[in-house]
């Protein structure tokens, strides 16, 4: 199943953290935060006040910055996904 976001909206699926730590000590799930990286999987269709299409600053693909809190928790074939408003992104990681 495929879903396109609407509006401004960006579709991220959380990149979620190690269970280990270096030192070896394992993390239960009830100890662990909020993933802060994620994967755009799709881009919704920014326009602006004319209906002109404005060009996202992200892409599918492009590994971002999510914000602690905020955005809308989707389930879609089994895999946690998050709907963010691009501008609530906090930045894009580039290797």
């Amino acid at each position: 199943m495929k879903i396109r976001p609407l509006g401004d909206r960006v579709l991220v699926e959380p990149i979620e953290e190690k269970e280990q730590t270096v030192g070896g000590i394992i993390i239960p799930d009830s100890a662990k935060e909020k993933p802060m990286q994620g994967k755009v999987i799709a881009v919704g269709k920014k326009l602006d006040k004319d209906g002109k299409e404005i060009k996202f600053d992200v892409k599918a693909g492009d590994t971002v910055l999510l914000p602690k809190y905020g955005g809308t928790e989707v389930k879609l074939d089994g895999k946690k996904l998050q709907l963010v408003r691009e501008e609530d992104l906090l930045g894009v990681i580039e290797k």
